[in-house]
């Protein structure tokens, strides 16, 4: 179904790109083997509720000619609509750089608009990057405002690779703080990283019916680290690899234990998401061509040609059971694979913060 999306796109494009002028020079450009050649991705956020259910917001894919596919800054926020929000959850929010007037970061971030690109160099080289700030926002604490609701931010957040050869795949992830709420209340810088904290105030996604919880004594475990492995990425079946590939972004694993009034472990829920992850990934006898771009992202000289693996949802068909939904759209109707957040007992004792 992805590759079907994928093939319609790029018969769309390529239509609406023949009367632009300069086209007919463009078509001289050998394109790449969709299958097997040089290829990137980028996707802001995705996320992981249980195993293996998962919501995937779109997902840029680079172009089989020269050019780059660019995540529109309509994307504001995860879950986005209604049907996200049926697989994500209703208490969490992830802000993804861009605020009105209800600012979820700490005094002095400004709002920006995210920078999430997939490109295919003129070197057929594959680049990709992804930055941004983020915030992970828990509605489920009742504060007034999102900044009284945020238990994690990540200042100035990216992520970049770039396949220049079998030899040269190089990648990147970096921010330039990370912020956390601890456990007096205040959201305070925790690093730049990597984190590991114990007993985070921080409630589940969603919550069970008739469940009796107590947000007081509900905590969470959560650590923050960078991709290292391409499995690690939460992607769509469209996201490939190659011989040789590249990843980087950020990973948030979380565990949530949910407790009653006298203290008492209802549950267990465990959540991964990732920020900003993208890959690349050539042949093994892949070799560049001699004149190109300069760097992840860069403008490519011939007209963009964009790839876009959807992201959407449509409401389960069950509630408290493990579903699949799938919504199918071209450049912007969506895949996503939903599932009930998987439960176990587990009890563990808070601890202090600690720097990765």
């Amino acid at each position: 179904m992805t590759r079907f999306v994928t093939k319609l796109a790029a018969a769309t494009a390529a239509v609406a790109l023949a009367s632009v002028p300069g086209f007919a020079s463009a078509q001289t450009t050998q394109a790449v083997d969709e299958k097997t050649g040089p290829v990137s991705f980028a996707n802001v956020a995705s996320v992981r509720i249980g195993n293996p259910g998962s919501l995937v917001t779109e997902t840029q894919r680079s172009p089989l000619t020269p050019g780059q596919s660019k995540l529109s800054p309509d994307r504001t926020q995860v879950p986005r609509d209604q049907g996200e929000k049926n697989t994500f959850g209703d208490k969490w929010d992830i802000n993804l750089g861009r605020y009105g007037a209800d600012n979820p970061y700490p005094a002095g971030i400004a709002g920006r608009d995210h920078n999430v690109i997939a490109a295919l160099q003129q070197t057929t080289v594959p680049t990709a990057v992804a930055e941004s700030n983020y915030a992970l926002i828990d509605n489920g604490r009742g504060g007034a405002k999102s900044a009284d609701n945020t238990v994690l931010v990540l200042e100035g957040a990216k992520s970049s690779v770039d396949c220049a050869s079998p030899s040269k795949a190089t990648s990147s992830t970096s921010v330039e703080k990370i912020w956390v709420r601890d456990q007096s209340g205040a959201l305070k810088p925790a690093g730049a990283s990597g984190i590991d904290v114990k007993g985070l105030t921080l409630g589940p996604p969603s919550v069970v019916k008739n469940e009796n919880i107590d947000k007081g004594k509900t905590t969470s475990d959560l650590t923050v680290s960078r991709v290292t492995a391409f499995d690690q990425l939460i992607r769509q079946d469209g996201w490939r690899n190659g011989d040789v590939t590249a990843v980087a972004g950020w990973k948030l694993d979380i565990v949530t234990h949910v407790r009653d009034g006298a203290g008492k472990d209802l549950r267990e829920a465990r959540t991964t998401i990732v920020l900003g992850g993208v890959s690349c990934g050539i042949p093994k006898n892949f070799t560049a061509k001699p004149a190109g771009g300069t760097g992840p992202g860069a403008a490519p000289e011939q007209p963009a040609v964009p790839g876009t693996v959807p992201a959407g949802g449509i409401p389960p068909q069950a509630e408290d059971s493990t579903r699949t939904v799938v919504g199918l759209g071209l450049l912007g109707g969506g895949i996503v694979i939903g599932a009930a957040t998987m439960l176990l007992l587990r009890r563990r004792k808070p601890v202090p913060v600690r720097e990765k």
